[in-house]
């Protein structure tokens, strides 16, 4: 969707212009972020059947912008810090959402570790929170982010609050994290 080739630049490895009939081939690509993006890209691979008849198959890539993250551990004081610094309403981005599954500890533990951030404990006073930094890697610009994730397990609900340099970024990272739970 779009051109992303100003935010992502994609290089291809080659491969054998011919497959027989059954066998297989691995396309490696590198994927560099040049900048912040929101829609993933789509390979486009076309071939010629046995037949001769052409065909087109698009693939949506699994490449969000959280795949560019680098976890950044960090002190309870630099964490407020920061927090604070990041205060104005175009850095911070809140959403409150209804728990798509069950609320477990653990397993939000390791949503967040694999969306890409570095927990960081006893920041929250309150235990029950999650607290999280990191730094979106890009060629133009390091973006620092910060997100606290406060479950209630009464509710079955989350408040998700996420504060970076770029509003966009605060955005994306929010819609995206959101999705996990």
């Amino acid at each position: 969707p779009g051109n992303l080739s100003a935010q992502l630049n994609i290089q291809t490895k080659p491969v054998d212009s011919i497959l027989e009939g059954s066998t297989q081939v691995q396309q490696v690509l590198n994927i560099e972020c040049i900048s912040d993006f929101v829609s993933a890209p789509i390979l486009n691979v076309q071939f010629s059947r046995y037949d001769g008849d052409l065909q087109n198959i698009s693939v949506k890539l699994p490449i969000t912008l959280n795949k560019f993250f680098q976890p950044t551990e960090m002190s309870a004081d630099d964490f407020f810090r920061r927090w604070k610094q990041l205060s104005s309403s175009l850095q911070e981005v809140q959403q409150i959402f209804q728990a798509k599954s069950p609320m477990d500890s653990e397993i939000t533990k390791a949503k967040l570790v694999g969306f890409g951030v570095a927990l960081l404990d006893g920041v929250d006073p309150n235990s029950a929170n999650f607290v999280g930094s990191g730094i979106i890697q890009t060629k133009t610009v390091q973006v620092g982010c910060l997100l606290r994730l406060e479950p209630n397990s009464q509710a079955q609900m989350y408040r998700l609050t996420l504060r970076t340099s770029k509003e966009d970024v605060s955005k994306r990272l929010c819609e995206l994290l959101a999705e996990q739970f």
